[in-house]
């Protein structure tokens, strides 16, 4: 009986957190009172706090103030809005308030980080590609999406992406007529670190779990195509990010990166033969 009671607290936790980030997520940009967290988690200000900060590693604040400042610095890279609107719209009273806590988080000045892409590329460690080796996208739509997830903060290393889609997956969904998902939360350019937030998503509901739901897509994307085992996904990446987005000349919108698994390991037995699509939200 103690095991499980554990195991509803644990899912009752979980529960809670990822009501809070959708809550956070849609808000990022607002006032976010405590009574309106403590409707959508269940639990006192304090206990939330608590469980937060143990899940995701930093406070609902910090989780907030991060968002801010990710998605201006997003909108500084895609799109042509001056500072001060990005300000503005990420939810900053002000310019001077923005600019503080733009340079406090990744240690350079706004105007530099609109007008200077090299240092943000150094520091992700991503390089130009030779012209030989760019890709090109389709342009596609993709209609909405009900999807069953679970998330998790984590090394976007192939290891860590194949352990998180081996614990999804004893959920046991449906095989028929099942689309698999991948969410990248955080922004590959422009994270401090190589962990970000990743959904493992699935179009069916499970059979032995009740997961969360959300929607996804319902919006213009870039579709890439990677070809092979999910080890060498970082070179598509790469060739995207370091040849073909910074000069496309698009604006990009602030959702998620969506992979979709078109031939994974679930439907062919050939490493060659794996098909990714990497999805990049447009305006």
């Amino acid at each position: 009986m103690n095991g499980i009671k554990m195991k509803n607290e644990a899912s009752a936790n979980l529960n809670c957190v990822y009501n809070t980030i959708s809550l956070i997520e849609k808000n990022y940009d607002q006032v976010i009172s405590i009574e309106e967290l403590e409707e959508v988690s269940h639990y006192s200000y304090r206990n939330i706090q608590r469980i937060f900060k143990y899940t995701c590693g930093e406070t609902v604040g910090a989780y907030q103030k991060r968002l801010r400042v990710e998605n201006a610095y997003k909108m500084m890279l895609y799109t042509s809005d001056n500072i001060s609107s990005i300000a503005l719209k990420v939810g900053f009273a002000n310019l001077a308030s923005f600019s503080k806590a733009f340079k406090q988080h990744f240690g350079i000045a706004p105007k530099e980080a609109k007008f200077q892409k090299n240092p943000l590329l150094a520091k992700s460690e991503i390089f130009p590609v030779e012209a030989a080796e760019l890709i090109k996208p389709e342009m596609v739509y993709l209609p909405p999406v009900t999807v069953y997830y679970g998330t998790a903060f984590i090394n976007y290393i192939d290891e860590a992406v194949e352990a998180l889609w081996g614990e999804f997956m004893k959920n046991e969904f449906p095989e028929r007529g099942n689309e698999f998902y991948g969410i990248i939360a955080d922004e590959p350019l422009i994270r401090e670190n190589l962990n970000c937030r990743y959904d493992t998503c699935s179009s069916m509901q499970a059979r032995n779990t009740r997961l969360p739901s959300k929607i996804i897509g319902g919006g213009k994307y870039a579709q890439f195509t990677h070809l092979g085992g999910y080890e060498t996904i970082e070179d598509t990446y790469t060739k995207i990010y370091s040849g073909w987005i910074l000069g496309a000349g698009l604006e990009f919108g602030p959702s998620p990166v969506i992979e979709k698994y078109i031939k994974h390991p679930g439907n062919t037995t050939s490493v060659e033969e794996q098909l990714t699509y990497i999805l990049l939200p447009l305006n």
